[in-house]
């Protein structure tokens, strides 16, 4: 019999760049992936990510069945059963211990229309704001820093923008590996001309095209960011039209008074920085001189106690040289995972609902109190715990009922031994595709359906909303996400969360969420916008909107400007702990790995944790490439293998953080970002001892 095949397109699950491929089915099974020829962005190509992003899909491991457990071990349950208990749980612990008492993590990896629900469910019903996702662990300062300056916490301007950029500045972005489509394109401008700077302690791949690359000390980005701008003023490089026309005066004042003291010179930040006067010097005037420019970062500058600070100078150096609002442009996060953007977009954050709509402004309670049929005064009118905050209220016994779908911050969180101290206290409920490290310390797992086994929407790093498509049947008895939690909110007596599809959320948020109000379920899968729409986009007549803030109206108003002063990271290395390790990502695998590593073509290039140490430093502790070593800190320890190279300079280890055997993340602290409540998941002090 000739096998029944069809090819379905879709977004990609993985990075935030948001490529569109087709997946490829066979008699109900997906048997492959192939890029999108038509798509704007990856224009007919893919990464190796997501060529093999079927291998994970059917895995004889998927979770396929509800699981309670009982007497310490995991048993089969029906989903009336499961349903029921996680309800019952629920309630209790809301009548005897009050809302405050209940946690919910939502996820970038699920849709835009699930995060929606899952914030909806935990303020409709729980009557909390502890609602959060990943964001907060990587670009929550991204949302509060941008925010603060330009009145929008988004990337400004769009991907393909870069080709026509005459000065490209990275820093905390290994952009060709983590971003390998966006990585291409920062490299064909090159090739076009464009003044390359890339700014990271490791000699990364882009490091190698640019014109100046600047290895500063991790934890320092303030320090030579107000070097940079004191280069420009010293050197009249300002785009004094620009500050003139459209910067707040008074914040603009008060930021170049901090930025031009003495002690933010190259020759006196050096030390500190590690980056050469000369060069530093070299690279800020390229910069300037070069316009219309483009500041590239991702979670390098992102994920420290003074991330919100970076991220506001970054955005002040741009401001200053009058390169906001214009084609080409820009400040651009990267986003890490392929719908942390429409995670926070949609209210999956414990300040704010859909749209970035505080959750202690009245108005803003009323209006959603009214659209979703609750009483307002039931709703919570504080800002709830962050990601960190609930996991270590739940170990304080503050938080004693945690509703977990698709995270798994026992990898991708810091202090991991704590971690686990904390999630072993609390009526804890998974929700996953995989049976996580997370989730073997639930009390109930409940089995959810992949990107391929369902419709819905992803908003990429660039705002641009689009679909992914229902491929295949859910494997065994999982379910959708978004029906999973309109299961447990009507069984506590609310049915204000059941919808028969995604599009009838979606309906919800375009007349709720302003910048989402013309982005309707048929116009991104229309003959007009077949690859989506980028918000802003208020009504149905509206195109989208390719940057923002443009010829410099902000959408605050006058651009502001912060005086940002630097502040040392929570813990530098010292006589017991002389390394300074940082984390991230590698090609072949992203986030925890709990779907990279189930890719057999994807898990044979990097199947273990390693540390990258320089060769002087490796010389000094006698030990050689491969060796094993063990890694410590004040938290936890590691055994990973040795990789002596160059990439990073002496005194500084890098540790990919994907692997559950040994996690980095044992070793990291969990001081937070004051403003962002983002941890500083880049710096801290580590021991390397050989292991015999």
């Amino acid at each position: 019999m000739e096998a029944k095949s069809k090819r379905v397109l879709t977004t990609c699950v993985y990075c935030g760049t948001g490529c569109n491929l087709y997946l490829h089915v066979e008699d109900g099974k997906i048997v492959g992936a192939t890029p999108c020829d038509s798509h704007p962005v990856s224009q007919g190509k893919l990464c190796i990510k997501g060529w093999k992003i079927h291998e994970f899909i059917q895995r004889p491991d998927r979770l396929t069945k509800p699981l309670i457990k009982k007497d310490g071990k995991f048993v089969e349950a029906s989903w009336d059963e499961a349903l029921d208990l996680v309800a019952t749980k629920f309630k209790e612990t809301k009548e005897k211990y009050g809302p405050k008492a209940l946690g919910c993590l939502s996820s970038a990896k699920c849709t835009n229309e699930e995060n929606y629900v899952m914030q909806k469910f935990a303020r409709a019903v729980l009557n909390t704001n502890s609602v959060d996702h990943c964001a907060r662990l990587c670009h929550a300062s991204t949302v509060a820093g941008l925010a603060a300056s330009f009145g929008s916490g988004a990337m400004t301007n769009s991907i393909d923008e870069l080709l026509d950029s005459k000065a490209i500045l990275v820093t905390g972005s290994n952009t060709t590996e983590q971003h390998p489509i966006i990585g291409g394109k920062i490299l064909r401008a090159k090739e076009k001309g464009a003044k390359l700077i890339v700014v990271d302690p490791r000699e990364i791949q882009l490091a190698k095209f640019a014109d100046v690359h600047l290895r500063q000390l991790s934890g320092t980005d303030v320090l030579w960011l107000n070097s940079f701008m004191y280069v420009i003023f010293e050197e009249g490089l300002e785009d004094k039209e620009f500050i003139k026309n459209h910067l707040d005066p008074e914040a603009f004042e008060e930021m170049k008074k901090v930025v031009t003291s003495d002690k933010y010179s190259p020759e006196n930040t050096e030390k500190l920085t590690s980056i050469p006067a000369e060069d530093l010097r070299k690279a800020a005037i390229m910069f300037a001189k070069n316009k219309t420019g483009s500041l590239v970062y991702s979670m390098g500058i992102t994920q420290h106690i003074q991330g919100t600070d970076n991220v506001k100078s970054c955005a002040n150096l741009q401001m200053i040289l009058g390169n906001m609002g214009v084609y080409g442009g820009g400040v651009n996060p990267l986003r890490g995972q392929q719908n942390v953007q429409g995670a926070c977009d949609l209210g999956a954050l414990s300040n704010v609902f859909s749209g970035y709509q505080k959750v202690v402004d009245p108005a803003a309670r009323e209006k959603m109190a009214k659209a979703w049929g609750i009483n307002v005064e039931d709703m919570d009118n504080k800002v709830g715990y962050t990601v960190v905050e609930m996991i270590h209220a739940a170990g304080d016994g503050k938080v004693k009922a945690l509703y977990i779908m698709g995270e798994n911050p026992m990898v991708s969180d810091p202090d991991i031994n704590h971690v686990k101290e904390c999630l072993e206290k609390p009526f804890l409920v998974v929700q996953d595709i995989f049976m996580t490290p997370t989730a073997e310390l639930a009390d109930v797992v409940l089995p959810a359906a992949s990107f391929a086994e369902k419709d819905g929407a992803y908003t990429s790093t660039q705002r641009t909303v689009s679909k992914i498509r229902k491929a295949i049947e859910p494997v065994g008895d999982s379910k959708p996400d978004y029906w999973i939690i309109g299961q447990i909110a009507e069984r506590m007596g609310y049915k204000g969360c059941t919808y028969s599809h995604p599009k009838e959320i979606l309906d919800e948020i375009n007349k709720l969420t302003p910048i989402y109000g013309g982005i309707t379920w048929d116009r991104i899968d229309s003959d007009e916008f077949p690859f989506g729409i980028a918000w802003p986009c208020p009504n149905t007549s509206h195109g989208g909107t390719m940057f923002l803030h443009k010829d410099g109206n902000f959408s605050r108003g006058k651009g502001k400007c912060h005086p940002c002063e630097y502040v040392p990271p929570a813990e530098e290395p010292d006589e017991e702990y002389p390394f300074r390790l940082t984390t991230g990502r590698v090609a072949f695998h992203w986030h925890t790995g709990s779907m990279t590593r189930r890719s057999p073509t994807l898990d044979r290039e990097v199947r273990s944790a390693y540390i990258e140490l320089n060769p002087a430093d490796a010389n000094k502790l006698g030990v050689r490439k491969n060796q094993m070593v063990k890694v410590s800190s004040r938290r936890g320890e590691i055994f990973v293998r040795a990789e002596v190279s160059d990439i990073v300079p002496p005194g500084t280890v890098f540790i990919p953080w994907h692997f559950k055997e040994a996690p980095a993340n044992k070793l990291t602290i969990a001081a937070l970002d004051p403003v962002a409540k983002i941890p500083d998941l880049k710096v801290c002090a580590v021991k390397i001892e050989k292991v015999k």
